[in-house]
């Protein structure tokens, strides 16, 4: 197979972006007042510290109720902020703020996950926030772990561009009940995992071992299994300067992992994303779901407690469990904003213990306000105690992804999701898929380290 020449790609699109910043700043004079209308490049205003804000949620629907929640408590703190909410749909968000950095119509406040933080930075979109939070009451209350990991994936400079909210982790849910009918151990080990997905299969009975996710988002799940299963504990080799991706060990797990489509999977995971994905989990005949904390609400609503767990995921070679990093979420403030006072102390809010906890209560995720993450629920959340615990008692070795690469997005993304699908079809070999993404990877870190000189 051919693979593409990565360089002239992404020389052209580092064109463009300059083409269309160099329009934003020169239509700067011209943005507009205090409703969030601002284009990336306008400096913005502090304001007064009152009247109207604009917030664009990162995970709209998914978390509409809880942030309207959180908004109506902080106007009720705060009467003379008022907040606009819009919801964006995760797979949509990025392309909607990149599209109004270089149009206008950015918000005050939107959700900034270390994924495509160092993207919207690059474009000097978002206001550094490290003197506003050393002032705050919120400094030395922020988890410091996930503060860190998102002034890491701000690029170079050092500066924290989003303040933390939550961390997510992957869990394998599995259906105990199914489980138990049919004999099986708990999946604790992928010799397990695959054992399971081969036994609750029955495809008469429309009954699947596993759903893959195949659709939007479907990369980093990939990564996860594939490295959980070779056991390669890094993104880049020794030299810094040539990913592991396509290492022969990541080659043979993906073509593993990439085979259970169709053969214990359902054929419309093909083109799933994660909302189809746990809506089609929660229906009720399929064994596991790869996921992570963020949808264990929807399987209470569907199963109860009593019917399914959501563990760390499996471990590999040597009893070792080895996963990629999921991305921090976080708040940002756009640096176009009219009412920066205003904004920060929504952002100030919403990361508080109470407001914090009460968020990631809903999410089931891990806040990253420290007080809020000794609060009683999280004992109550079997998956969120647990992945807490694996990500805090050494059981656990993280795999960085390079989210600091301003290209990292669109390469985990927009290039590479179709040809993963060609190889679930079996259009492609894992080999080939891994090679081209590994020559993207590779020039891409060499143009930054070029960068950053």
């Amino acid at each position: 197979m051919k693979i593409s020449n990565r360089r002239s790609s992404t020389g052209g699109r580092r064109a463009s972006a300059a083409v269309a910043l160099g329009a934003v700043l020169a239509l700067t004079a011209t943005a507009c007042g205090d409703d969030g209308s601002g284009a990336g490049g306008d400096k913005g205003a502090e304001g007064s510290g009152k009247g109207k804000i604009v917030f664009w949620d990162n995970n709209g629907g998914v978390r509409t109720d809880i942030w309207k929640e959180v908004i109506a408590d902080f106007e009720k703190a705060n009467p003379d902020i008022d907040v606009e909410y819009v919801g964006i749909a995760a797979t949509e968000y990025q392309s909607k703020v990149d599209t109004a950095i270089q149009g206008g119509g950015l918000p005050d406040v939107g959700g900034v996950g270390a994924a495509m933080l160092a993207g919207f930075a690059a474009q000097q979109a978002l206001d550094p926030l490290d003197d506003r939070l050393e002032k705050s009451s919120l400094n030395g209350k922020l988890n410091k772990d996930m503060v860190e990991s998102l002034r890491a994936a701000g690029g170079g400079d050092d500066k924290l561009y989003s303040i933390p909210t939550s961390a997510n982790n992957g869990v394998l849910y599995y259906r105990t009940d199914l489980f138990k009918k049919a004999g099986l151990q708990e999946p604790t080990t992928w010799e397990r995992f695959y054992e399971a997905a081969e036994k609750l299969t029955n495809k008469s009975k429309n009954e699947f071992g596993y759903t893959i996710r195949g659709g939007a988002g479907s990369i980093a799940q990939a990564l996860d299994a594939m490295y959980g299963q070779s056991g390669i504990t890094t993104f880049w080799d020794s030299s810094g300067k040539k990913t592991t991706v396509n290492d022969p060990k990541n080659v043979e797990a993906l073509e593993k992992y990439a085979g259970l489509f169709k053969k214990v999977t359902p054929a419309a995971d093909l083109n799933n994303d994660f909302t189809k994905m746990v809506a089609q989990w929660d229906s009720g005949t399929i064994g596991m779901l790869n996921h992570n904390l963020g949808s264990y609400q929807d399987h209470v609503q569907a199963f109860g407690t009593e019917k399914f767990r959501g563990i760390p995921q499996p471990t590999g070679p040597g009893g070792k469990r080895v996963q990629v990093s999921n991305p921090v979420d976080g708040l940002g403030l756009f640096k176009s904003s009219k009412n920066k006072e205003a904004a920060w102390k929504f952002i100030e809010y919403a990361t508080s213990h109470e407001a914090n906890s009460k968020f990631n209560e809903s999410a089931g995720q891990v806040p990253a306000n420290t007080d809020a993450a000794k609060d009683a629920w999280i004992s109550k959340a079997e998956p969120t105690k647990l992945a807490a615990e694996a990500l805090s008692d050494g059981s656990t070795t993280i795999v960085q992804l390079p989210y600091y690469l301003p290209d990292w997005n669109t390469i985990s993304k927009a290039e590479n999701e179709p040809n993963f699908q060609k190889v679930l079809n079996g259009d492609m070999s894992a080999k080939d898929f891994l090679d081209t993404l590994a020559e993207q990877l590779n020039e891409a870190q060499a143009e930054w380290d070029e960068q950053m000189g």
